[in-house]
């Protein structure tokens, strides 16, 4: 493995083990989540250590220097028992056109990336799910989105997390009498602040009324 690697790896693995439990407990609560597209990943490329078939977005030359290391990034996978998943890393931003196919993957993941959702929900298949934390006003936005119904959401306590889909109808209630639009997001460039925050949101992206039967 080339130094600069897994010096990038410790780094974002500081609160070590902290993202793999996180999808661990996501892929335990929905299971069958083979197909991951993470958008501004960076190199947390702890999905991998759980699902077995993962592409990651990113712009910055770090994340394309630790992804093309492909035997370091497999060194990375052995440690953690996923040996033979599939890892593929697009160099770019995920607001441009993807080369990829529209309805493909069971989980888009958005975190502290901005509005991934705008941007790569033409990737998530009707019934795949959306992550997102609400960094960015990312949650906010797929609140407002047709194209999604809140599932579950994530809360996390001490080193763990956990996944819930009790008592949606408490989330996403904004503390201030406030018509939450996409336009209001952009301008703030923040989210909206909720009587109840999780760590997380999972969305369902639901079909749309031209292909639901």
């Amino acid at each position: 493995m080339d130094e600069r690697t897994r010096t990038l790896w410790t780094k974002q693995d500081r609160h070590v083990g902290d993202r793999e439990r996180l999808f661990r407990a996501l892929a335990t609560a929905r299971p069958g989540l083979s197909t991951v597209l993470y958008a501004g990943s960076y190199v947390d490329v702890a999905p991998s250590f759980v699902c077995p078939d993962v592409t990651y977005v990113d712009l910055d030359r770090r994340a394309a220097r630790f992804f093309s290391d492909h035997a370091g990034v497999d060194e990375l996978l052995a440690e953690h028992g996923a040996t033979g998943h599939r890892v593929r890393f697009i160099h770019g931003s995920y607001a441009d056109a993807l080369e990829l196919d529209d309805d493909r993957f069971d989980l888009l993941v958005s975190l502290y990336a901005g509005p991934v959702s705008e941007h790569c929900t033409r990737y998530l298949r009707p019934g795949g799910h959306l992550l997102v934390n609400p960094s960015h006003g990312d949650a906010a936005l797929a609140s407002i989105d047709p194209r999604y119904r809140l599932a579950a959401v994530v809360e996390s306590s001490g080193d763990d997390y956990s996944v819930t889909d009790r008592d949606l109808d408490q989330y996403l209630v904004p503390k201030r009498d406030v018509e939450v639009t996409a336009a209001l997001i952009h301008e703030t460039g923040r989210g909206v602040a909720y009587t109840k925050s999780p760590f997380a949101y999972v969305f369902e992206r639901v079909a749309s009324p031209a292909t639901s039967s």
